[in-house]
Order: C-alpha cells, then sequence, then structure tokens
C-alpha cells in the first residue's frame, strides 16, 4: 500500500532550506548530479571522508585544518575514532558570536524570565573558566552538575569544556543515591548545582540534599551553588558550599584563550539509564558531538542564524547536550524548568508565540497527553513562526503525527527522531525537503551507515529487524569510564555482530526511505516464536478514550510466553469488562490475535526512568521474581510495589 504523505515541502521551501544549499556546494565540488535527500545520504557513506569535510566546510567549524586520515588506524570499529590530527575547542564553536542578539531565553515555569545576550553569555563563562582554572581545573578533569535547565547550567558546561574539562550533568530530583552512583564513578573535582527548582508552582530545596553528595564525594575540591529560588545566602562559605558569587569574584577576565585539543579530546560523560546496574558511564569526544549537532541541526532541522530552539528536557537527557549545541549555529536557545503542564497544559505553546520558537521540541508522551487534554493550538495560537516539531523518547504513534496536522498547524514539518545516550545524537531523524508520513521517522542520519538486518545479519527491507550501522561514525563513544580492554563497550553494541553496532532498536525501513520504530528489541515480545514490537500495540491502546498511558510484557508462562499489558486509566474510571474488551476489538481490528493481549491489568502508577522511558524490563523482572539492580534509576519507584502483587500473573 502507497503511503499517503501528511505534509510536502513547498518548491520554495526546498530552495530555502540548508541541505538544498549543501547538495548545490557538493555537486558543485565534487562533479555530481545529486537531486534528492536519499541520493545524498546514499553518497555519504560511500564517500564518508569528502562527506564530513563538506559538513565542516558548510557549517564552519573552528578547528585546525581537516587534514590528515579520517579515522585512526584499526580493524576494529569501536577503535575507529575520527579526524585524530585535527584539534579544535567546543566552546569556542559555541560562543563564536558576540553581539547582543539572545543567546538564552529562559522561562523557570512563570516565576522566572530572563534573557542573556551573546556577549553576556560570553562573558559570564569566560569569568567562571577564569575563576576554574584558579581554583585548578585542568584538561581532562571531570566537573558534575547537579542543575535543572537554567542559564547557569549551560554557562558552567562551556566554562569546564573551554579548559579541555569533561562535564558530566544530572538533573536535580535525583536522589542521593542516585547522584552518587553516576557522579561516584567518575570523580569529579567541582560540583555545581542550584539551590532548588520549580515543579508544578513549588519551589523544592536541595541543599541539604548537596550537602550530603557533597560530603560523600572525596574528590571534590569545591561545591559551587548558584541561587534559582533563592535560598541560599550569598556568603563565602556555607558547610562545604561555597555561592557561585563568591567563587567568581576577583577573577575578572580581560583576555581569554581558547585553547584546543584534540578532536577526540573527552567532552562529556553521560550516564545510561542503570535499569540493569550501576548506570554506565559513555565518554564522547568534542570533535564528534559538535560535527554531528551542527550536521543534523543545519541539514536535518534546518536551523539557521537567529532561529528560536526549544526542547524539553532536563540536564540528565541527552537531548540537553543536544539542544545547547544549537549555540553553534548562530541560534537563540530557549530555555524551560518546570512541569510541561503548568497553565492548564498550555505554557510550552503559548511560549511559541510569545518567545517566537520557530524548532519546538518535546516528547512523543507530551503529544500524546495534550491530545488527550484536546488541546487545540491552531485555534488558541498564532504558531507564525513555527517551522519544524521535533519529537524523540518513545515512537510516536500515526494518531499524534494526524493529530499535530490537524489540531497544530498544517504548514509544519513534523521531525520524529531516535538515537540515544549512547551516540549523544540520531540514527534517523529529519528531512527538510522530503515529505512526512504518518509513523515513519523521514530518513536516516546523513554519514551513517545505518541499516536494517534480520537475526543472521542480511538486510531486509519492508518487514522488521534489527538496527544496525555498518561504518564508524563521528560521535560513537570514545569509550566507556574505567573500561580499560573495551569489553563492557563491545559487549554493549558489538557482541550481536562482529564489528557491526547493533543499536537494540526493532525497526522496519519503509519504501519511503523512511523507519518506523517498533520498540527496543530487548523488550520484544515473542508469543508462539512471533516477534511483536511493543509500539505495535502502543499505537492501538493509545486510541482508546479511556486509557492514558500503557506498556506490555511478555510474561513466562506454560512454556511459551504471554503478553501482558498494564493500563493507566483516567482519573475516577475502574477497569471492567467493557473496557478490557475495548481494548482488546481495538487491538485486534488493526493488528494480528497475537498482538492481543492474554491478560489486561489496570495500574495506579507507570514505572519511568527521569528521561520519561518506561521501564518495561524492570517490571518483567519483578514479574519473573527476579531482582531490580538498581532502582535508583527510576523516578518513581513506589510504582514498583503494586506489580509485586497482582493475583492474575500468579500461577494457581
Amino acid at each position: 500500500m502507497v503511503a499517503k504523505p501528511l505534509w510536502v515541502p513547498s518548491s520554495g521551501h526546498i530552495k530555502e532550506t540548508n541541505v538544498w544549499k549543501f547538495i548545490q556546494a557538493v555537486n558543485h565540488k565534487f562533479n555530481l548530479n545529486i537531486k534528492s535527500f536519499n541520493e545524498l545520504w546514499v553518497w555519504s557513506i560511500e564517500a564518508p571522508a569528502d562527506f564530513w569535510e563538506m559538513v565542516a566546510a558548510f557549517t564552519h567549524l573552528i578547528s585546525t585544518p581537516i587534514q590528515g586520515p579520517l579515522t585512526t588506524d584499526s580493524s576494529h570499529m569501536w577503535e575507529q575514532h575520527f579526524f585524530p590530527e585535527v584539534q579544535l575547542n567546543f566552546a569556542e564553536n559555541l560562543l563564536r558570536r558576540m553581539d547582543d542578539l539572545p543567546a538564552i531565553i529562559f522561562w523557570g515555569e512563570e516565576r522566572v524570565n530572563r534573557t542573556l545576550s551573546y556577549k553576556d553569555l560570553y562573558h559570564q563563562v569566560i569569568q567562571l573558566a577564569t575563576a576554574l582554572k584558579a581554583n585548578g581545573l585542568q584538561p581532562g578533569d571531570r566537573v558534575a552538575g547537579f542543575v535543572p535547565n537554567t542559564p547557569e547550567a549551560l554557562i558552567a558546561m562551556l566554562a569546564t569544556v573551554s579548559l579541555g574539562g569533561v562535564w558530566a550533568s544530572g538533573s536535580p530530583d535525583f536522589g542521593v543515591d542516585g547522584a552518587l552512583d553516576r557522579f561516584g564513578q567518575i570523580e569529579p573535582k567541582f560540583l555545581f548545582a542550584s539551590d532548588g527548582y520549580f515543579y508544578n508552582g513549588k519551589e523544592v530545596n536541595i541543599l541539604e540534599k548537596v550537602t550530603e553528595i557533597s560530603e560523600k564525594l572525596p574528590s571534590l575540591k569545591h561545591t559551587i551553588i548558584y541561587n534559582y529560588i533563592s535560598s541560599f545566602p550569598n556568603v563565602n562559605k556555607n558547610g562545604n558550599l561555597i555561592s557561585w558569587a563568591n567563587f567568581i569574584e576577583a577573577h575578572e577576565c580581560i583576555s581569554f584563550e581558547f585553547k584546543k585539543f584534540p578532536f577526540n579530546h573527552p567532552l562529556f560523560i553521560m550516564f545510561s539509564s542503570g535499569t540493569t546496574g550501576k548506570p554506565k558511564c559513555i565518554v564522547h569526544g568534542a570533535g564528534g558531538t559538535l560535527l554531528q549537532h551542527m550536521k543534523e541541526h543545519q541539514l536535518h532541522m534546518d536551523i539557521r542564524e537567529g532561529d528560536r530552539m526549544f526542547y524539553f528536557t532536563t540536564c540528565g537527557w541527552m537531548m540537553w547536550n543536544w539542544l545547547v549545541s544549537g549555540l553553534a549555529s548562530g541560534a537563540t536557545l530557549v530555555l524551560f524548568d518546570g512541569s510541561p503542564f503548568a497553565r492548564r497544559g498550555r505554557i510550552l505553546i503559548d511560549m511559541i508565540d510569545e518567545v517566537g520558537i520557530t524548532m519546538f521540541g518535546v516528547s512523543a508522551k507530551y503529544i500524546d497527553a495534550i491530545a488527550k487534554l484536546k488541546l487545540e493550538p491552531k485555534n488558541t495560537h498564532q504558531l507564525n513562526t513555527l517551522r519544524s516539531i521535533g519529537s524523540t523518547g518513545s515512537p510516536l504513534s500515526h494518531e499524534s503525527f494526524h493529530y499535530i496536522y490537524n489540531s497544530f498547524k498544517k504548514d509544519v514539518q513534523l521531525v520524529s527522531l531516535s538515537g540515544g545516550t549512547d551516540i549523544i545524537s540520531c540514527f534517523a531523524l529529519g528531512n527538510p525537503i522530503g515529505s512526512v508520513y504518518p509513523g515513519q521517522l523521514q530518513t536516516r542520519g546523513l554519514g551513517l551507515d545505518v541499516d536494517v538486518v534480520d537475526e543472521s545479519g542480511s538486510a531486509v527491507r519492508s518487514t522488521k529487524g534489527e538496527l544496525v550501522c555498518k561504518k564508524a561514525f563521528p560521535c560513537m563513544p570514545l569509550y566507556f569510564w574505567d573500561d580499560p580492554k573495551n569489553k563492557r563497550y563491545k559487549s554493549a553494541y558489538f557482541d550481536k555482530f562482529k564489528n557491526i553496532w547493533c543499536h537494540g532498536d526493532y525497526v522496519e525501513l519503509t519504501p519511503e526511505n523512511g523507519m518506523i520504530f517498533h520498540g527496543r528489541s530487548d523488550a520484544v515480545l515473542n508469543p508462539g516464536g512471533v516477534r511483536i514490537g511493543t509500539a505495535e500495540i502502543y499505537r492501538q491502546v493509545e486510541k482508546v478514550e479511556e486509557v492514558l498511558e500503557c506498556f506490555a510484557i511478555g510474561q513466562r508462562w506454560e512454556s511459551d510466553e504471554r503478553i501482558v499489558l498494564f493500563v493507566k486509566l483516567r482519573d475516577g474510571l475502574l477497569m471492567n469488562k467493557e473496557i478490557k474488551q475495548k481494548i482488546q476489538n481495538v487491538i485486534l481490528a488493526n493488528t494480528t490475535r497475537r498482538h492481543v493481549p492474554e491478560v489486561i491489568v489496570s495500574v495506579p502508577d507507570i514505572p519511568k526512568t527521569r528521561s520519561g522511558k518506561i521501564v518495561e524490563l524492570a517490571v518483567r523482572d519483578i514479574i519473573h521474581g527476579e531482582e531490580i539492580k538498581n532502582i535508583q534509576a527510576i523516578s518513581n519507584p513506589e510504582a514498583l510495589e503494586f506489580f509485586k502483587h497482582i493475583s492474575e500473573l500468579k500461577k494457581a
């Protein structure tokens, strides 16, 4: 069946895009005749050296000359690091502007509203960097942030990496143990934290928690606190804590030189969700992260100088790292801290008009939630500046695609993205000169040899398989922390197929060269030996008006596996035969009998990681009587208690 597009870019729009201009530049330099995005993708994986050098030139990468080999000489994919002879400074690339245009527009719910110009941002970063250097920060030292998504988080990160330090951040809603599980592994020299944060109109003071974390990190030289909810006194010392103001005083910087570091110098340490043990500490390099982000922003998301980029994220999710790199493309970052459902669910949509957002990024769950709130932004808001909407975190349902175009805006590029912390970017995302089809991510990432393979490793089309990447790419991790022989690194991505990155997503490549995501391959359901992606079921259940959220697991049962569906119902509703039958009917009508769950259970809450991902595997472990190794990774661990006592899942 031929897919029907929801959005087709006009010829006028196409010719204004960055990627169209990039194609013309490639054709001119290499005497080619590339006419489509897919032809560009094919060329990008067939001529990777030429492609990445063109990306560096087109995005105006600030570095030493792009010369020498493309990657280090190794037969192992995980050791093939890019541009080994090139040097750069990540912060210099993000701080290239020094004018009065806004670099940051910040909303702390409805309590705080601030704007920083590029000039202000530059001077604040340099002053903090000068103070850090005076206090002993050396290249390679780790700096941790226990911070909400405020301008200070970005300033602290840029000051750290401007000196060659390595930044790692986590959201301040983590508990003490969750923070120590992460920061304790990497032994930071400095810790930045706010005095608290706002959520849903409430002030949450975290000074006591920060003090305890600080006392249990013996590697720390200073813990630097900044005022956000205005509870921390501006004094020189308060126990083990020092105020930001006192830390930087007497360190005014008149001139600052951005020292260049190797392309593969460590930049960020990202933490896996940690639901199967202590979080993995994934080390990403400066050059690969920067080049990949600028490619994605400019060629896939069509970010232009002066655009206003927004993504709803915390500093514990890789989308924060992805967002802040937008400064390197000359964009204004729109930062938000707090509940996305303030103002009766309208606050983020209000920001589009009030701030002039051009790229609006949220999660698939957020889009589903505002659809169920029956918000109709096209009738209540102007949305004149909005060119693209990003969605990530989980597969975006067909219904959510239709909701955006029916209730939000007709002429907008809806970009469903998927990648992860592991690559600090995306394997599949947007194509500004291509059509948008319901349920599909528009394209594979340029320069990434992404494919779909079956269990034997053979490529498949229009059927489900494993998402793999067959050649090295710049944003692969440099290594895992404390993993000297790459044992855990290789086990995470290279055990399933020899020398090929296997990402763990269950996907399908479409005739339109898009991708459909069917869920994590380690959470694939297997009743009667038939592989079923969880997203196939979720898509149908989300149509049921009574259901707010759902997730499914496979339960071992009578020498086979049966599907168990957990649903969270709307407030005031109780599960009954009619609702169960309605759920089963909608699944059966749109999938197969194999997809219909054998058991449907109403639950009071759904356990999730702190980045909002449902922890299906933790629940599966509980149902099978197995230990959950790292409960600190779950934002609402109390929700797990319910799953220990479900009578329907016990054998008589």
